[in-house]
């Protein structure tokens, strides 16, 4: 009995033996880290914030293996410059990319840079937005610059330009899972970086969700009709309104032939350009089917159009808005799921870091409004969501404020990797391992360049903590806004002149004056880059989608006063 014990027990260490050596089965130390990141999702729109407008229960399976932040937010709020920061670790006014059009500096070391240098293996797959040669990936395939729904073109590593027909979620994916599959070194953790176009406008949803969404009706946010009185000419000017600065062809797809018979202007300047843009790609299938829907509903639109008023078209151009908008996210979540499937299969949960998050908010109508940009909740807060098996507990939730400004920080820790000493943001490991007594920072810190420009968001910095936000709008306006985050959760009222609140204000202003020493900002910087600006604008006059007769009249001021 004892030798039959003896010899069982040398053949559960050989068994043990066989499976430390199998790769499938041999956990590395290291973690894998798989970053999801989506264009302008809105954290309203991810059910585990809130199910009011979409079920999306793959995302929400992430924040149910791990942490749920809500008060995640951003320091810049605009696509590039973002992907800049989480790039490089670096606020805008140091990376350089402080807008959409300032190239990225290809001196900024990127922090997958570092986890290449040290041996992980690495890919990107879907929208970088800036450049086509993403530094320190083994292999990429990425969208040109916005990218296309249907029918997308992709840059890659490997295989020079290609175009590739379907949609592009799935294509995305496809890209992903077949890294996954066929690339995957299994010797070594990776860094993977799946970065879904959608749900960028102009909003195309899949073709198997077009005819569900459009059918379907969404609640109202309370400040769709705000009138800003509570606060000063930046919210007043900016030009973001879905009845008036939103496209009628590209955004609400009422054909371009519609408009010209019911005498709607092409307000944007752009507007049957996007609609060419994106519905142009489509085959001959896929735009029996688009029509198949959008058709109809031009034709009820146009039987409608003469009797709507103002208030009718307004309520009419928010559920087009969410029935596309909503629609590509759909086709989002569905994907998530099948690359959360993938990795459960094939057992590589337990070390792996799973973070879903979005480039930065948007405004799903709230004041009115859809576009980011602004340091208001729906577009400063982003969505995030971590999963590390193991190391997070599962259905977590913190409120801290945290920044895409950590991000690079927060890998490069996990990942056991020294991060360069000038990164500026903080791990977020503490928070994810339950360590909260190692996190210090209360406040962060945010600005915002581009303008004049699309949109006509005025220049602002500003300093948020959990209780309050206090932001300076600058250049052509100088207005200091202070906002009780606590009683005024939708943002109506400016208190910065409330006597009730001076003594709030005085040691915010000081807090702020600390976190742009801290982080290297200042007046001078603020004023090069505003010169820089300008200085392109007088070169070019192409002043995109911008308010060409205000951008004009800043052009002639400067003028005069130079």
């Amino acid at each position: 009995m004892k030798n039959l014990s003896l010899s069982f027990l040398s053949i559960l260490i050989f068994a043990g033996l066989l499976s430390c050596n199998d790769p499938e089965n041999q956990a590395p130390d290291r973690p894998n880290i798989v970053f999801i990141m989506s264009d302008d999702h809105a954290y309203q729109a991810i059910s585990a914030y809130s199910d009011h407008l979409i079920e999306t229960p793959n995302i929400d399976r992430i924040a149910e293996m791990g942490m749920l932040f809500t008060n995640a937010t951003v320091t810049n709020s605009i696509c590039a410059p973002s992907r800049a920061t989480i790039l490089t670790g670096l606020h805008s006014h140091l990376n350089g990319k402080i807008d959409n059009d300032f190239p990225f500096d290809t001196t900024n070391v990127t922090f997958p840079q570092l986890f290449q240098e040290a041996g992980y293996q690495t890919a990107m797959f879907g929208k970088l937005h800036f450049g086509n040669n993403p530094k320190g990936f083994d292999q990429f395939k990425i969208l040109p610059g916005q990218g296309a729904y249907y029918n997308p073109d992709f840059i890659t590593k490997n295989e020079g330009n290609i175009q590739v027909e379907g949609y592009v979620t799935d294509i995305i994916t496809d890209m992903t899972l077949d890294w996954l599959q066929h690339e995957r070194r299994e010797e070594d953790p990776f860094l993977l970086f799946y970065l879904h176009k959608a749900p960028h406008r102009e909003w195309l949803p899949a073709e198997r969700h077009i005819a569900d969404f459009t059918s379907r009706a969404f609640v109202e946010p309370p400040t769709l009709f705000d009138d800003y009185s509570g606060r000063g000419r930046a919210a007043k000017e900016a030009e973001m309104n879905l009845l008036k600065h939103m496209n009628w062809a590209g955004d609400s797809k009422i054909y371009p032939e519609v408009m010209e018979e019911l005498g709607i202007p092409d307000a944007s300047g752009w507007d049957k350009g996007a609609f060419q843009r994106e519905v142009g790609r489509l085959n001959d299938s896929q735009r029996a089917n688009w029509d198949a829907v959008y058709g109809p509903m031009n034709e009820e639109f146009k039987a409608n159009y003469a009797d709507m008023t103002e208030e009718d078209l307004m309520r009419w151009r928010y559920q087009r808005y969410m029935q596309d908008y909503l629609g590509t996210i759909q086709a989002v979540d569905e994907n998530v799921g099948r690359v959360l499937d993938y990795l459960e299969e094939k057992n590589m949960m337990e070390n792996t870091i799973i973070v879903y998050t979005s480039d930065q908010g948007f405004y799903l109508g709230e004041h009115g409004w859809f576009d980011k940009r602004f340091v208001y909740d729906e577009s400063f807060k982003t969505p995030l969501l971590v999963a590390w098996p193991g190391k997070v507990q599962p259905g977590s939730t913190s409120t801290e404020m945290v920044q895409n400004l950590d991000f690079a920080q927060t890998f490069l820790d996990a990942a056991g990797i020294p991060a360069p000493e000038s990164m500026q943001g903080e791990s977020l490991v503490p928070l994810l391992t339950g360590k909260t007594e190692k996190w210090t920072r209360d406040a962060v810190y945010y600005h915002y360049y581009e303008y004049p420009s699309v949109h006509m968001v005025k220049r602002h910095y500003a300093i948020v903590t959990e209780e309050y936000k206090l932001t300076h709008y600058y250049f052509d306006t100088d207005e200091w806004e202070l906002i009780d985050r606590i009683n005024d959760p939708m943002e109506l009222k400016n208190v910065y002149e409330d006597p009730a609140y001076a003594e709030i204000r005085e040691e915010l202003h000081k807090k702020l004056d600390g976190l742009r020493e801290k982080y290297g900002d200042s007046k001078e910087l603020s004023q090069q880059y505003l010169d820089n600006y300008l200085d392109r604008l007088e070169e070019t006059q192409q002043f995109g989608a911008a308010n060409k007769e205000v951008t004009k009249q800043i052009l002639e001021d400067r003028k005069k006063s130079n």
